[in-house]
């Protein structure tokens, strides 16, 4: 059992070493106004704002954040009859 739960925990450490970390993209970002200290992970403006209440501190929109590519608008072509 214990030789199990050992090969289990190696298997666990190495997958996680072998996985690329990602940078989060979120839209708003809380600037606390006791030290300056920022964080930008907030997918709303309301959840930045609840999160200063009652420390300080303002919400500003990312200006890093990229919004995650979708699916690309339908145009539609007209076609003329000349």
């Amino acid at each position: 059992m214990r030789i199990l739960l050992l090969l289990l925990a190696i298997f666990a450490v190495t997958a996680a070493i072998g996985t690329r970390a990602q940078a989060q993209n979120y839209p708003w970002c809380a600037i606390y106004s006791a030290f300056g200290a920022r964080n930008c992970g907030f997918t709303t403006f309301d959840q930045c704002r609840a999160t200063l209440s009652g420390m300080g501190g303002f919400c500003n929109a990312n200006p890093m954040y990229e919004p995650p590519a979708g699916p690309q608008p339908y145009i539609r072509k007209s076609h003329t009859n000349s």
